[in-house]
């Protein structure tokens, strides 16, 4: 694991050295830290920040959740959202996290329903959703103000929903993998994202080329639909097929793929940030999120 991170991993677990669960806030600020750490091909990392997107912002949005996430448990899923959204906002301006926060509340939320596995726990929590949750939601996402956003022409976020959070979420699910999750009770988090992680983490991969190929296996698998939004489906398969390339040249476990991660990385990137694979970011770090709280974080020795 390299420096940067390990420090504020060593912080944020302090005392907890024989494998329990951590903290519900605890985990979700430190799979933050850990994804974001990681230099993941078009994404912002160390020393690799976007003109209007720096490393900083997501440290400082890392750190805001922690409070939300830790009392998930106590409300709604959409006020969690709502919480977290505003708490990033006393820090950073840019809309760093809003993935990231609509996938870790649920899951939040599940881990708090003690004597039950989490995925089970979860697809309650889901099924359990309101109106109000989808209302505290939209209240999230027009405070983070995302990009590439498109007027829905049913259950938009800029007017009041009528329906649940689950449901509205259904409505966007072909259009983007985050409500997808939502609408499948988070099949490709736990079915593709989570697998790939441990066995990375079962490999002897250190966290940061562990999370690398959780990313590149989920961009292979699946377009991107952040980018989809901003540039069309077509680039969107693109990056799809470079992603495979980088797998089948040996990814992070070989020379040539690490230079083929280099290589991808400078080709994603321009000043618009275009082909920002943002979405499969944010599930990368639900994946983290779901095996930290499995007490996931020491299981191999760095």
């Amino acid at each position: 694991m390299s420096g940067v991170y390990r420090e504020l991993a060593e912080a944020l677990l302090a005392v907890d050295r024989d494998h329990r669960p951590l903290n519900v806030g605890v985990a979700a600020q430190l799979a933050c830290l850990l994804e974001v750490s990681a230099p993941k091909p078009g994404n912002v990392s160390p020393g690799r920040h976007f003109a209007d997107l720096r490393y900083e912002d997501f440290l400082a949005s890392a750190l805001a959740i922690g409070e939300p996430m830790a009392g998930a448990g106590e409300r709604g899923v959409g006020s969690t959202i709502r919480l977290a959204i505003e708490a990033t906002g006393r820090l950073t301006r840019s809309n760093s996290n809003l993935g990231i926060v609509l996938l870790f509340a649920p899951l939040a939320r599940a881990a708090s329903l003690a004597g039950t596995q989490l995925h089970d726990a979860l697809k309650r929590v889901l099924a359990a959703t309101s109106i109000d949750d989808a209302r505290e939601a939209y209240v999230a996402i027009r405070l983070a103000r995302p990009g590439g956003l498109d007027r829905a022409e049913s259950q938009d976020v800029s007017a009041e929903p009528t329906m649940t959070l689950v449901e509205v979420m259904r409505l966007a699910a072909h259009r983007d993998t985050i409500a997808s999750e939502y609408a499948t009770g988070f099949d490709v988090t736990f079915g593709v994202a989570v697998p790939a992680l441990e066995r990375a983490r079962r490999d002897g991969l250190p966290w940061d080329d562990a999370v690398v190929e959780t990313f590149l296996t989920l961009l292979a698998a699946i377009p991107d639909t952040h980018i989809a939004r901003r540039s069309g489906p077509g680039l969107a398969a693109d990056v799809t097929t470079r992603a495979r390339e980088v797998l089948t040249a040996g990814g992070v476990r070989s020379e040539a793929g690490r230079q083929a991660i280099d290589d991808m990385d400078r080709g994603l990137r321009d000043a618009r940030n275009s082909a920002n694979p943002g979405t499969t970011a944010d599930l990368t770090a639900a994946a983290i999120f779901v095996v930290l709280l499995g007490g996931g974080f020491s299981d191999v020795a760095e």
